[in-house]
């Protein structure tokens, strides 16, 4: 196991670099200082990043461009009403999607927090267990609220029955931007939730290289699954697992 650790180890050392940034969607939080944009544009742009990369950031570029200097601003002002519906974002991603989410934002900011309006996200997602499931359970549970029904593009942990519960893969890859703070890639702009509580983002590429490298065996890409690894990559940084993320993404199989 040490071999292993060290193995990925370097491999983190080796991409969490600055260079990372300008090819990777977290480019975009880095351009806004104000903690409610960089919040709302890690969320909108995790929620977009998947398929080819470049295509990935090209999307995110022209979806931001459209909410101008502040999206907190454009979401607060309700400027996502004159979107075309119908018009493509990113793949099956379309401007509806865009304006359910934006609506589900506006709603979240809204909410009163110590007798004012909410002034971060992390509220939402902060819980007395630490439980960042539980989090984005509220969190889409508020969002369908707002909007008087749910969206395939806000992944469901199902903390009703764990067992059912999605990856939740780009919800977790926002939290980590917002929660891990090592001065390097992730921003760390939240303060109550801790690193030591997020887990792995986990797409088919992470499940496929840590079965492969013995991290687990287990075969769907489910709650289950990230828990497991999580939980694995734990013996490794109880403080910090999800830093592996570093590491599990890059790895080429052949």
């Amino acid at each position: 196991m040490e071999n292993l650790k060290n193995y990925l180890d370097e491999l983190v050392a080796k991409n969490n670099t600055e260079a990372f940034i300008k090819d990777d969607p977290v480019q975009f939080p880095h351009r806004y200082s104000d903690i409610h944009d960089v919040e709302i544009v890690s969320f909108l742009v995790a929620t977009i990043a998947w398929g080819n990369r470049k295509m990935i950031l090209n999307s995110a570029n022209r979806m931001l461009e459209v909410m101008g200097r502040s999206p907190y601003d454009y979401i607060m002002s309700e400027g996502f009403k004159t979107l075309k519906p119908d018009k493509c974002v990113h793949r099956t991603f379309f401007n509806r999607d865009l304006m359910y989410y934006c609506r589900g934002l506006k709603y979240l900011y809204e909410i009163p927090a110590g007798g004012r309006s909410n002034n971060s996200l992390e509220n939402i997602f902060y819980n007395e267990e630490h439980d960042v499931w539980k989090g984005i359970q509220t969190f889409r549970d508020l969002i369908s609220q707002a909007n008087g029904c749910a969206s395939k593009h806000i992944s469901n942990p199902c903390c009703d029955e764990p067992k059912k519960g999605s990856a939740c893969k780009r919800l977790h890859m926002a939290l980590r931007w917002l929660v891990r703070n090592d001065g390097i890639v992730d921003l760390g702009v939240w303060k109550r939730l801790q690193p030591k509580d997020l887990m792995i983002p986990l797409d088919v590429h992470v499940a496929r290289v840590s079965r492969n490298l013995g991290l687990i065996d287990r075969k769907s890409n489910d709650r289950q699954t990230v828990e497991l690894l999580t939980t694995r990559l734990r013996e490794f940084d109880a403080e910090d697992p999800v830093k592996y993320d570093f590491a599990l993404f890059g790895v080429e199989l052949m």
